[in-house]
C-alpha cells in the first residue's frame, strides 16, 4: 500500500540477459508473485559447471520409455531428463551452457556494444515520487551504484501545532527519512532477493512482506515493527503468497502454498505483544482453484470470502454462488457491496457472457444474493476493472482498442430496477495522449480525491499523472528519465525527464483534442521513432491487432530485421510500455512488433472482415468483446487459432514489406513460448531465429502429470490430455510432439532456470536434445537449421516463471 515499487536497474553481464533487457517484459495487473527480470546473478553455489567451451553439439543419452494413453502410444528417449538428481542429467546442462558460449562467442564484441548503450541511458539514481498514506509520504529509489530498491517513507509536512510537533520530535519522527526497506542488505545477505508483496498496517506501525532468497518462488513471510525497524521474532513463515491487514493492525490474514506452490490455506495470525499466534480460516479442497486474499479499498472487509476487518473473529461470508468461468471484484463503499463480474445477465445463471458489468447489494442482504444490476459499458466498450475512493468510483475501459478510465462521483443515486450505461452517470473521462498502450494505476488512498497513474506506450516513457477528480483537472507529476537521448531525433545527448507540478484544466473542447497538449506530446518520441497499430486478417477471417515499431530514420523497407513478440496464455496483457533498451535495436533499424494473438487481454470490439454472409453464422469479433471472449476463443480446444494469428502476424511483416523476408525472428517468454515452437513447428520457413526463455513446451507430458505445479489448474487453460478429444487437440500443436526431423529450422536460443518452480528444466532440455539435427560445422557457418542452444542460468533465469512479472509491484 506504499508508492509505486522499482524494479532493479541491473542489466547483467550474460549473452541471454542481455538479450532479454533487448525487449520489454510481458506485464500482468494482478500477479502478485513474480520474480525480476533483471536480478544481479546469484552467489549461492549450484552443480552445473562450466567446463571449457566446445563447438560440438552435446549429444544426451537416450532412455528407452513409452507413453501410451487413450490407446495411443508414442516414444519418448529423453523422459529420463525429468530427474533433475540423475548426474547425467547436470553434466548435459553444463555442456550445453559451453556450447551456447561458444555458439555466441563471435558476438561478444556486439554485446558489449549493447550493454554500453543500454547503462549510458541508465540515470545514476532513480526513484519515485512520494504518494501520500495518511500521515506519510512512501517513496523508493535505487541508490547509485546500487542493484535493488530501497522503501522509505518520510511525515508530511502540514500544520499539527507544538504539541503534536513535540510528540513527533519525541518518537524521532521528525520529517526525516525513514528507510523501511533495503533490497540490497538482504541480497548481500543471501546473495539473491525478491521481494514479493508489501502491505504496510492501517496504523503505519508494521510491515508484512514476503522474500525468496532462493530463486524457487518459495516466499517466506516477515514482519517488520516499524516502530524499531526490527522484524518480529516467530513471525516468519514459508509458502506465503498474499497479504491483508485487519483493521486493528494487529491482525494479518495470509494465503499458504503447498509443495505445488498453489495457495489453498488461509491463516490469521495475530500479534501479542510477546508471541505470535496462528489461526486457520479456510481451506481450498479443489485443486482446481487458488486462493487469493485481499482487502477492500476503504479496509473495512478482507475478501477471500469476507470477513469484516473491524470484527474478523467473525468469520468466513460467502457473497457469490462459485460458477465455473465466472469472475467477481468485490469492493466496499457506503454500506453497499460492489461488483464487477462477467455473470450472465440472462435468466441462465449458469453461464458466463465474457463482458464485465457491475453491480452492488447492500451488506446486510448479501447473502440474500439480491443483487442489483446498475453499470453496463456501452456499445463498442468493455469494462476492463475498476477502483472506488470515497468521493468517486473509477473505471477502467476500452473503447475500440484505445484504453480509457473515467471517474463518477460517489454515492451513486441510480433506479437499480433496471440497467443503466456509464454515460448516464456523468463520468469524467481522463485526458490522455492517443498513442498511450499501457496504464497502470498508484496506490490511490482510499480518501483521496485525486487518481495517480502511470501511462506509457512503446514511444512515450512513463509518466506520472495525478487526476483530480473533484476539480477535474490534471497534472504530471514525473515522468522517467532517459540520458543522453533526444525526443526529437532519438539520438542526441539532451536528456528526456519530467518533473513538473504544472495543473492543466480541462474543458469539454480541449478534452476532444487531447492528443495534442504540449505536456504529453513534448515528452515523447513520436518523432524519432514510429509507432503504428494494423489489423491482420487470421486465417479463419478474424481481425488480429498488431503493434509495430520502428525508427524513422533508420527502417529500410523490405530491408530491416524484425521481432515479433507474442504471449497469448492466461488472458494476459502483452505489454507494450515503453523499455529504453529498445532503443539500441530501433536505431540498428530492427523492427519490433507485437501480435495480441487470441489468449491476449484485448478488448477492442468491432466486425471481423468476414463477408455478410459469413458474418452471419461466425462471432463478429476483434481482439475481444463479443461471445466468445478473446481469451476463451484461443484456449482450450481453440489454443490452435492464437498459434494461426502468430504465423499471419509474421506473414504480414514480411508481405507488407516492414521485416526482410530472411531477417524475421520471434520472442516468446514461458507459456508464449508454447506459442513461438508451435509456429515454428508449422511454419519453419517463416522465422530465421528465436529466442525461448524458460519455455513451457513439453506440454502433453506435463499435464499428463497431476502431481506437476500448476498442471491441474492449466487443463482450463489448455484442456486435459485425460479426455481423448482434448488430447487429440494437444497434440495437434505441441511443440515438443511435433518436432520434424530433417526440416529446415531457424535458430533458437533457449534460456531455462534449473529451480524454477512452475516449468521444469527439462522442458527447455528435452526440446534442444530432440530438435538437434545436421552438421555442426553447417550449423555454425550458416545457422539456419534446427539449432537449440540451450543456456541454464543457476538459481535465477533471466525470467524465471510462466506467468509474466509485472513491470510495477503494487507495495
Amino acid at each position: 500500500m506504499a508508492s509505486t515499487l522499482l524494479k532493479a536497474r541491473s542489466i547483467t553481464k550474460s549473452t541471454v540477459s542481455i538479450t532479454s533487457r533487448l525487449f520489454p517484459s510481458l506485464s500482468s495487473s494482478s500477479s502478485s508473485s513474480s520474480s525480476s527480470s533483471s536480478s544481479p546473478p546469484c552467489k549461492t553455489t549450484h552443480p552445473i559447471t562450466q567446463p571449457s567451451q566446445t563447438k560440438t553439439p552435446p549429444s544426451p543419452k537416450k532412455v528407452p520409455f513409452t507413453v501410451s494413453v487413450h490407446g495411443r502410444t508414442w516414444e519418448d528417449p529423453y523422459h529420463w531428463m525429468r530427474n533433475t538428481n540423475d548426474p547425467d542429467f547436470i553434466d548435459y546442462l553444463s555442456q550445453e551452457n559451453s556450447y551456447a558460449e561458444s555458439f555466441m562467442a563471435d558476438t561478444q564484441k556486439l554485446r558489449q556494444t549493447l550493454l554500453s548503450e543500454m547503462r549510458s541511458r541508465m540515470p545514476a539514481e532513480v526513484s519515485t515520487p512520494p504518494e501520500r498514506l495518511g500521515p506519510w509520504l512512501y517513496y523508493q529509489y535505487i541508490p547509485e551504484g546500487k542493484e535493488y530498491p530501497v522503501l522509505c517513507r518520510r511525515l508530511a509536512t502540514e500544520k499539527k501545532g507544538w504539541v503534536g510537533t513535540l510528540v513527533n520530535y519525541l518518537r524521532g519522527r521528525s520529517g526525516k527519512k525513514e528507510v523501511l526497506l533495503d533490497w540490497n542488505e538482504i541480497a548481500e545477505q543471501y546473495g539473491y532477493v525478491h521481494v514479493g508483496t508489501c502491505r504496510v498496517s492501517p496504523d503505519h506501525d508494521f510491515l508484512a512482506y514476503t522474500l525468496d532468497t532462493t530463486g524457487g518462488e518459495k516466499f517466506m513471510l516477515q514482519i517488520k515493527d516499524l516502530t524499531t525497524l526490527r522484524n518480529i521474532p516467530k513471525s516468519r513463515v514459508d509458502g506465503v503468497v498474499s497479504l491483508a491487514w485487519a483493521q486493528d493492525g494487529r491482525t494479518l490474514f495470509y494465503t499458504v502454498s503447498d509443495d505445488n506452490q498453489r495457495p489453498y490455506r488461509v491463516l490469521c495470525e495475530k500479534l501479542e505483544s510477546d508471541s505470535v499466534v496462528d489461526v486457520q480460516v479456510f481451506t481450498e479442497d479443489d485443486s482446481s482453484y487458488c486462493v487469493d486474499i485481499s482487502s477492500t479499498k476503504d479496509g473495512k472487509f478482507i475478501t477471500v470470502f469476507v470477513i469484516d476487518a473491524s470484527n474478523p473473529q467473525e468469520g468466513l461470508r460467502r457473497l457469490c454462488k462459485r460458477v465455473p468461468g465466472v469472475q467477481y471484484f468485490v469492493e466496499h463503499h457506503g454500506g453497499f457491496f460492489y461488483v464487477l463480474t462477467n455473470a450472465s445477465l440472462s435468466e441462465d445463471k449458469e453461464l458466463s457472457t465474457g463482458n464485465y458489468y457491475l453491480g452492488r447489494v447492500r451488506v446486510e442482504d448479501a447473502h440474500l444474493n439480491n443483487w442489483q444490476n446498475i453499470i453496463v459499458p456501452s456499445e463498442g466498450s468493455s469494462l476492463q476493472d475498476m477502483d472506488i475512493l470515497n468521493g468517486h468510483l473509477v473505471l477502467f475501459l476500452d473503447e475500440m482498442g484505445s484504453p480509457q478510465i473515467c471517474s463518477i462521483n460517489m454515492p451513486i443515486d441510480v433506479d437499480c430496477k433496471h440497467c443503466v450505461e456509464i454515460d448516464d452517470l456523468d463520468p469524467w473521462f481522463f485526458p490522455m495522449p492517443s498513442n498511450i498502450r499501457r496504464i497502470s494505476p498508484g496506490s490511490n488512498h482510499f480518501m483521496s480525491s485525486a487518481y495517480r497513474v502511470v501511462l506509457s506506450s512503446p514511444v512515450m516513457p512513463d509518466v506520472i499523472i495525478d487526476y483530480d477528480m473533484s476539480r477535474r483537472t490534471f497534472s504530471v507529476v514525473h515522468q522517467e528519465e532517459v540520458v543522453g537521448v533526444s525526443a526529437a531525433t532519438g539520438s542526441s545527448s539532451q536528456t528526456i525527464h519530467g518533473e513538473v507540478d504544472e495543473v492543466i484544466e480541462v474543458s469539454e473542447e480541449k478534452e476532444k483534442d487531447i492528443q495534442n497538449y504540449e505536456i504529453f506530446s513534448r515528452k515523447d518520441f513520436s518523432d524519432a521513432y514510429f509507432c503504428e497499430t494494423k489489423e491482420v486478417l487470421s486465417c479463419d477471417g478474424v481481425v488480429v491487432p498488431l503493434t509495430i515499431l520502428y525508427s524513422k530514420k533508420s527502417h529500410r523497407e523490405d530491408r530491416s530485421p524484425g521481432i515479433l513478440l507474442g504471449y497469448g496464455a492466461y488472458g494476459e496483457v502483452l505489454d507494450k510500455s515503453w523499455c529504453a533498451e529498445r532503443l539500441s535495436l530501433l536505431d540498428r533499424g530492427w523492427v519490433v512488433a507485437f501480435a495480441d494473438v487470441r489468449n491476449t487481454l484485448y478488448f477492442a470490439v468491432a466486425q471481423s472482415l468476414l463477408s455478410p454472409n459469413e458474418n452471419e453464422s461466425r462471432e463478429k469479433t476483434r481482439g475481444g468483446g463479443g461471445v466468445p471472449s478473446w481469451h476463451r476463443s484461443g484456449s482450450g480446444l481453440h489454443k490452435l487459432n492464437s498459434i494461426h494469428d502468430f504465423v499471419s502476424c509474421g506473414e504480414f511483416l514480411v508481405n507488407e514489406g516492414y521485416v526482410c523476408k530472411d531477417k524475421l525472428g520471434a520472442i516468446g517468454h514461458s507459456a508464449g513460448c508454447l506459442l513461438v515452437a508451435a509456429a515454428i513447428n508449422m511454419y519453419p520457413d517463416l522465422f530465421r531465429a528465436a529466442i525461448m526463455k524458460v519455455p513451457f513446451l513439453d506440454i502433453c507430458n506435463t499435464l499428463l502429470d497431476p502431481s506437476l505445479p500448476l498442471t491441474v489448474l492449466d487443463y482450463e487453460e489448455f484442456g486435459n490430455p485425460q479426455i481423448q478429444s482434448q488430447l487429440e487437440t494437444i497434440l495437434q500443436y505441441s511443440p515438443y510432439d511435433n518436432i520434424a526431423g530433417g526440416v529446415c529450422c531457424p535458430s533458437v536460443l533457449v534460456t531455462s532456470s534449473f529451480h524454477d518452480s512452475r516449468v521444469g528444466v527439462w522442458e527447455a532440455a528435452k526440446w534442444v536434445a530432440k530438435g538437434k539435427v545436421g552438421s555442426i560445422k553447417h550449423l555454425i557457418s550458416e545457422r539456419n537449421h534446427s539449432q537449440g542452444i540451450l543456456s541454464v542460468e543457476t538459481l535465477n533465469s533471466v525470467i524465471s516463471q510462466r506467468e509474466p512479472p509485472p513491470r510495477y509491484v503494487d507495495c
